[in-house]
């Protein structure tokens, strides 16, 4: 299942788990309101790939005590410190992923939950780190790497739970659960100058302490994150259509200076006149054929492709192949069709479709791990620029009286994933993402 998720400015997060099956195919088509006057003229399909789009997969599991057996064995000197890393950094980075998630939905539909679901958000958080503390590594090698994850689990947990006591509505339920929130936070940052994780001068500079937190994040994430290598497709298909665009060309330019030196006789003014046009007709004349032929080449067909690679044993475990074009609302596969609910509205939409089939090689995952999760960062930022800047007047009447407000200007950009699996089982579903000039202000889940 495919989830949204808005992130700083104008970025989306995309994010889906593959199971066990080795094959899925993943389509995103982004529907732009013709006002801003989008077109492959402003922005190019590659352009937009590359400075808007941008994956990242790691390994996912399901089975979540497996890290914490690791932990046990690890602390018996009976796990090899790479193992034990790996373990560890997939334990951490699974518990801040679904920390992170949670805390935000809390947030999100803050109106909807009870003060029973963050008490028992607090609670688990608790009880996951204290899991964690059970089994301290003895050897200095994976006790350093334990304090850095401690260190970084511990402050993320903090700032969560700071966060929901400062966003959370003021009411009953309040008053009962910001207590346990702010005890555990308290025991937190005791944990941490117990521990003395962090020097003085970074625990006074909120700027210092973030950065290396972040740094801590990398981290924590390097050795569960795939490496990946991207390579343009068409490269040598590109130099055959040119050499043969230019050798066609050249025919008939040949055909016409024979024709034209026929006519005209030895060398004179008119005939190097002639010759020039020739010579000016070809180099227009090549350029829009290899364009024609080039197009009609690789329509259809990929663009890039990717390879996966393991961090830590750089075996090749997978290939994924991308696409990105502009296309129109006719073309469209009718399930599309049906979701967007096209309307006259809909008509001058610029629409934008990514693709990609990925392939992976579950036998070569690391051991224990049969699942990747892919998170896909979607930059709306260059779309922004097309937007204009200001607010609008609104006049209201209120008792008899006209007001004038101010209201900024909004625009509305539908985003609809299919996903689509090896056993051709279909997902799809529709966002609408409301955004202006500076943020992505709301994202809205669309039930089909």
């Amino acid at each position: 299942m495919i989830t949204v998720e808005k992130k700083d400015g104008h970025k989306l997060k995309i994010s889906h788990v593959i199971q066990e099956t080795t094959n899925r195919q993943l389509d995103l088509y982004i529907f732009i309101p013709g006002e801003l006057g989008l077109n492959s003229n402003i922005i190019s399909e590659d352009e937009f790939f590359h400075n808007a789009i941008q994956g990242k997969r790691t390994y996912y599991s399901d089975v979540n005590h497996l890290p914490l057996v690791h932990s046990r064995l690890a602390s018996r000197g009976k796990l090899s410190t790479e193992q034990y890393r790996l373990s560890l950094s997939l334990y951490a980075y699974q518990y801040a992923l679904a920390l992170e998630k949670t805390t935000q939905q809390l947030l999100d539909d803050k109106q909807e939950r009870s003060f029973e679901e963050v008490e028992e958000v607090a609670q688990l958080a608790r009880r996951i780190l204290k899991r964690l503390r059970r089994n301290v590594p003895s050897d200095k090698k994976l006790h350093k790497y334990y304090e850095n994850v401690d260190n970084y689990l511990s402050w993320f947990t903090e700032q969560r739970l700071l966060e929901l006591v400062a966003h959370l509505p003021r009411g009953n339920e309040y008053s009962e659960i910001k207590p346990l929130l702010l005890e555990i936070c308290e025991k937190e940052s005791s944990h941490r100058l117990e521990k003395s994780y962090n020097s003085t001068r970074a625990t006074k500079d909120p700027t210092r302490m973030s950065n290396k937190m972040r740094l801590l994040r990398r981290l924590i994430e390097y050795p569960v994150t795939m490496k990946e290598k991207t390579v343009e497709l068409g490269n040598n298909t590109k130099k055959i259509v040119t050499g043969f665009a230019a050798g066609f060309v050249m025919i008939f330019v040949t055909l016409m200076l024979i024709e034209a030196r026929g006519v005209l006789g030895d060398i004179t003014a008119s005939f190097v006149l002639v010759l020039s046009f020739i010579y000016a007709a070809r180099e227009v004349f090549k350029d829009d054929l290899k364009s024609m032929l080039w197009r009609w080449v690789r329509k259809g067909k990929p663009k890039w492709r990717k390879q996966f690679f393991d961090t830590n044993s750089n075996h090749l475990i997978g290939r994924q192949l991308e696409w990105m074009e502009y296309c129109s609302f006719k073309k469209l596969d009718e399930e599309i069709k049906k979701v967007r609910k096209h309307k006259v509205s809909q008509r001058e939409e610029t629409i934008l479709h990514y693709k990609s089939t990925t392939r992976m090689s579950p036998t070569k995952f690391l051991t224990g791990y049969e699942q990747t999760r892919e998170s896909i960062m979607l930059d709306l930022r260059s779309i922004t620029k097309l937007m204009e800047k200001g607010s609008q007047k609104v006049y209201l009447l209120k008792e008899g009286q006209v007001s004038k407000e101010s209201v900024e200007k909004r625009h509305l950009i539908n985003l609809i994933t299919r996903e689509t699996d090896e056993d051709n089982t279909v997902r799809i579903r529709r966002w609408k993402v409301i955004m202006n000039r500076s943020k992505i202000v709301d994202i809205e889940a669309i039930e089909s």
